[in-house]
């Protein structure tokens, strides 16, 4: 479902150490422990790599994906659902972890399933099987990681 967590100690060994000094790493991580309950291993990538390598440009790629994916005129789980189909419908893997944070925000299997229809309404057949395989997926990690109570979460 996910790919393999990168080695933090090779990161830090070959190419630095995180280095901004305004910061700290486990604060920049918060919001993704907070959307998603864990920090997805690409995203952990980017900010050892470019938060040792170049920390200003890790600082203005997470503005801005804080400034679009939370626009005032949508709650969460809202903009979490639409991300997981716009995510969909391109057959991204970054789908499953949309789909995760709109559970996390309260999203019914219900709207989820009613995301994965609309994109099989446009994307096909392929949508439709990939959707429910990651509803599937989604279904079976929350069996060990539960969603936090949320209002719609079940």
């Amino acid at each position: 479902m996910l790919p393999p967590r990168i080695n933090a100690e090779v990161v830090t060994r070959a190419i630095g150490a995180y280095a901004d000094a305004v910061q700290p790493l486990d604060e920049r991580c918060e919001i993704y422990e907070d959307l998603l309950g864990f920090v997805p291993p690409r995203i952990e990538a980017r900010m050892r790599v470019t938060g040792a390598l170049d920390p200003t440009l890790l600082d203005l790629q997470e503005r801005m994906r804080e400034h679009a994916m939370y626009p005032a005129c949508f709650d969460t789980r809202t903009a979490q659902l639409m991300l997981f189909g716009m995510l969909l419908m391109d057959m991204s893997d970054a789908a499953v972890l949309h789909g995760i944070a709109a559970r996390r925000a309260g999203a019914s299997w219900e709207e989820m399933q009613a995301v994965v229809s609309l994109c099989f309404l446009f994307r096909g057949l392929s949508a439709a099987n990939r959707g429910a395989e990651l509803l599937a997926n989604i279904a079976a990690r929350e069996e060990t990681v539960p969603v936090p109570s949320s209002p719609g979460s079940r």
